[in-house]
């Protein structure tokens, strides 16, 4: 019997999405789809929910829920994962509150910035343990992750694992859908071109019937931006650097230098900045997961419709040799955005098929948008040293990399904030406690 292995499977609306839309493929009809996660309630949960949902589609799989890791993965063929290392409480609080007493504000802070580099530094030797136990029992294994940090934690499984890695994430698919939704412009015959880098990836090209839609898409956007709306980062990006980019204005906020500054409190009521927005977002889904766990759980008629997942698609197609064309995310292996580094991640449009997943050569972006890509790449590449080497001073330099924390805090403080952070996760980060490195080694 072949398998599907989902970890992080506790995430119960998540694997509903994903393993949901994989039950709805034929040819997957026969497959077992294994679940591990850490919060054995949590896994049960889901366990029974996917067997409600088994039932209630008349599917031929198998759900089976493991407590033991290496267990859960032995045998698979595929291995999606959709972990978070450390929650909400303490992890994400940590990630927020410590730099809020320097001064150091964030939206989301799960990407780049002083939270993406230490939600990458706690989850990075998670990701590692998980690709040593699947070369030992799942080695020819697709592993498919939708964890973020995305960029970061794709990079290394593909840099410093044998596991074939493609990483996966929401933004490609709906950019241009939700654009367009937003400025009230049909996309039925639209063609688009996206590249770039997980969550700053660009909207290179956009056309109807030979026709270049930009120039309708910006007068609209300036019209847009004389009222409060939510999406007015990205369509001020769009004005000064001349492309959309695929990740929300929430994000955006924190990946640059332009938005979030102490000195210009008005910008956050100008660009309708969210500040906090994270931290908001894990409080309302805490307060509501006991209601929506009564109605997703024990619901013995629980249906599904596909998601725009990619990961049910990718499998589908790889089972099928029917070719799937989507955005993933992959090492920058032969150049194939010729004006980022070789060993950034990037986001590119790739096509799965039986031979697995082939990325297409874009070239060169308009070069302003990779300079602004390649300031999130030196914090990233920065982060995967630090997490590799276990030099402390690795930490120190992608802090100072980062284009936010470095407009708004001094070197001195940068340095300060780190190892409160890094004394804040304690058990966390083992490797970078004890004494502080503050004098760059070769």
């Amino acid at each position: 019997m072949s398998k599907i292995t989902f970890l992080g499977a506790g995430s119960t609306v998540f694997a509903k999405n994903v393993l949901g839309d994989c039950m709805l493929v034929p040819a997957l009809q026969g497959f077992e789809f294994a679940l591990f996660d850490i919060d054995e309630q949590r896994l049960r949960d889901s366990e029974q929910m996917l067997n409600n949902l088994k039932q209630s589609l008349g599917k031929d799989i198998e759900v089976r829920a493991y407590l033991d890791r290496k267990d859960a993965l032995r045998g698979a063929k595929y291995v999606i994962n959709a972990i978070q290392v450390g929650g909400y409480k303490p992890s994400t609080v940590i990630d927020f509150e410590i730099p809020k007493k320097y001064g150091l504000r964030q939206t989301i802070a799960d990407t780049v910035g002083i939270g993406g580099i230490f939600r990458n530094l706690r989850t990075i030797p998670v990701m590692l343990d998980f690709a040593k136990d699947m070369e030992e029992v799942c080695p020819d294994a697709l592993f498919l992750n939708y964890t973020n940090p995305m960029a970061v934690l794709t990079g290394v499984m593909n840099r410093y694992t044998k596991i074939k890695t493609i990483g996966l994430c929401h933004s490609v698919q709906i950019c241009t859908k939700d654009l367009f939704e937003h400025l009230g412009m049909d996309k039925e015959g639209v063609k688009e071109k996206i590249a770039g880098i997980n969550h700053m990836a660009w909207l290179l090209e956009v056309s109807k019937d030979g026709v270049d839609l930009y120039p309708e898409i910006k007068k609209r956007a300036r019209e847009k931006q004389k009222e409060k709306h939510h999406d007015m980062v990205r369509f001020e990006l769009m004005d000064k650097f001349g492309y959309y980019v695929t990740e929300s204005s929430e994000h955006n906020a924190e990946y640059h230098p332009y938005f979030i500054k102490s000195r210009y409190p008005e910008l956050i009521e100008r660009y309708n900045i969210p500040l906090d927005e994270y931290p908001r977002r894990c409080e309302n889904q805490i307060k509501g997961w006991e209601s929506m766990r009564t109605e997703l759980v024990n619901d013995t008629s629980l249906t599904h419709v596909r998601s725009r997942e990619y990961g049910s698609r990718i499998i589908e197609a790889i089972e099928t040799d029917v070719p799937f064309k989507f955005g993933g995310n992959v090492l920058n292996t032969g150049r194939l955005i010729s004006n980022l580094p070789e060993k950034a991640c990037v986001e590119v449009p790739c096509v799965a098929d039986r031979s697995g997943i082939t990325p297409t050569y874009v070239g060169d972006l308009p070069e302003q948008l990779a300079a602004l890509n390649r300031t999130n790449i030196n914090t990233q590449l920065l982060t995967i040293e630090a997490a590799i080497t276990k030099k402390r001073e690795y930490i120190y330099q992608a802090a100072m990399l980062d284009p936010h924390t470095a407009a708004e805090l001094s070197m001195d403080d940068i340095i300060s904030l780190c190892d409160d952070l890094i004394e804040a996760h304690g058990d966390m980060l083992p490797e970078f406690t004890g004494e502080k490195a503050v004098t760059v080694t070769n």
